[in-house]
């Protein structure tokens, strides 16, 4: 079993999920939204702002894997995902996967709305936005 930390807000990330989901007949991948209340407890070694910048998955061994590696370990874990895995590890792959990888993940929110998906509040649960008179706003959505 593998655990990835992925951006509940994002729309990409979750179709990510549902792909991937869909791909694994034998319940190998455990998806946790960074935005969990629970996250910060469970996985202390990671910072929230590391988590927004891209996917983390950890494998059995407790290794770490994020960004576009962490999708290539995802796809390992799924029957049907083996043979795209395969082809990710082709020659200039890794090179230009990582690449490609790290601009979407920095525009993400961006992309969300050109294809008109729910946005992500302007901040995520547990850090609200709050004065220093103790009042605070609830999240906004652009």
């Amino acid at each position: 079993m593998i655990t990835a930390l992925y951006d509940g807000y994002c729309a990409i990330c979750q179709t990510t999920l549902a792909i991937i989901t869909r791909l694994d007949w034998f319940k190998h991948v455990t998806f946790v939204d960074l935005h969990s209340a629970d996250v910060s407890t469970r996985y202390p070694q990671f910072t929230h702002d590391e988590l927004m910048g891209q996917i983390h998955v950890i494998d059995e061994q407790g290794r770490v894997f994020a960004g576009f590696d962490g999708t290539r370990r995802m796809l390992k874990a799924v029957p049907l995902g083996y043979p795209i895995w395969l082809l990710l590890h082709l020659p200039l792959m890794d090179g230009v996967g990582k690449r490609v990888y790290r601009w979407i993940a920095a525009h993400r929110y961006r992309i969300n709305r050109l294809l008109r998906m729910p946005e992500a509040p302007t901040y995520a649960p547990g850090q609200a936005d709050c004065t220093e008179d103790g009042v605070c706003k609830l999240p906004s959505y652009k």
